[in-house]
């Protein structure tokens, strides 16, 4: 298959992916729904990336947009049909060439603790140690609880789930998906709500992200696979990181919810040592054609964005870097 011609009958759409558990896994899941829209067998391909076999914290390699650029070059060089990102380790700068195909339904946005004796966030004791590699979720662990170590990590699920059970940590927050995609639910504690506590934009979601060209049956099996609402969601909050010149791994939370025909987004920005945070919350009516309603999360981002700039986002964060 090349990347303007359709996807001959019969043959096989191979899917890429990062080789993680957790890559696999909800791969796995979108591989099922392409088979059942596609009616075609299909081939997951695992992609080493450099985020993967490096042990430099995400900060260090430039941020979770280390995870993607593998997979967009196996899907430019064509050794793959599509292939499935976390939205939230998407950079929000368009690849010439590609494009995101669908945005399946999305799973739980929130984060969660992971603590040893079952004890919630407010019940570790001062000095306990917590794991995170994201500067976000540091930043509001430092500001919900300043007298806890924040430690930098890194490695897979079960790699840092292990380090709480053998006392190296207290507790590591985790994205509650990721915990559910791999079965793991019972190793948490606590689940953040998001409006204390606002996760990455686009967490819990996937993205499948195709070439620009391809078949109307192609086209047709990424409708069937596509939640429309999510897209609008996701889309809002990561327009917020566009806007704001993030990357993926800066200090900031966003929450974007769909309440009949009003799109409401609430993202906060926060100092890397969580000090200070601002927020900015607005909304706006779903309404006209389906041309204009695609542009209304990119303009409530700019929006939220705007007057996060207006108060001073970019004097506590560092923020202006492209993602």
């Amino acid at each position: 298959m090349n990347s303007q011609s359709a996807t001959p009958k019969g043959d096989v759409i191979r899917i890429g992916t990062r080789g993680s558990a957790l890559a696999l896994a909800q791969t796995g899941v979108v591989a099922a729904a392409v088979a059942k829209a596609s009616g075609q067998p299909v081939e997951i391909v695992p992609i080493m990336t450099e985020g993967d076999h490096s042990r430099q914290s995400l900060a260090a390699l430039g941020g979770t947009g280390v995870f993607a650029s593998a997979l967009r070059e196996a899907l430019i060089g064509e050794a793959c049909d599509l292939v499935v990102h976390s939205l939230k380790d998407l950079p929000t700068t368009a690849y010439p060439g590609l494009r995101i195909g669908a945005v399946p339904k999305r799973a739980d946005a929130r984060d969660a603790l992971c603590a040893r004796d079952g004890l919630t966030l407010e019940a570790l004791p001062a000095g306990s140690r917590i794991g995170t590699g994201s500067p976000r979720r540091a930043a509001q662990l430092r500001g919900w609880r300043p007298d806890v170590t924040v430690v930098d990590i890194r490695g897979n699920v079960d790699t840092r789930l292990s380090k709480v059970d053998s006392g190296e940590l207290d507790a590591v927050v985790l994205a509650a998906a990721g915990l559910t995609r791999l079965g793991r639910l019972d190793a948490v504690t606590e689940f953040f709500e998001l409006g204390r506590w606002p996760t990455a934009p686009g967490q819990g979601a996937l993205a499948i992200e195709v070439r620009e060209k391809y078949s109307t049956s192609f086209a047709a099996m990424l409708k069937a696979i596509e939640h429309s609402t999510t897209r609008i969601a996701v889309f809002a909050e990561r327009a917020v990181l566009s806007r704001l010149e993030a990357g993926c791994a800066a200090p900031i939370g966003a929450t974007a919810v769909i309440d009949g025909e009003l799109l409401f987004l609430s993202a906060t920005v926060y100092a890397p040592d969580g000090s200070s945070s601002l927020t900015s919350s607005h909304a706006l009516v779903l309404e006209g054609s389906a041309a204009e309603r695609a542009g209304l999360p990119l303009e409530l981002g700019d929006r939220v964005a705007d007057e996060l700039l207006r108060l001073g986002a970019a004097d506590i964060a560092p923020i202006g870097a492209s993602s």
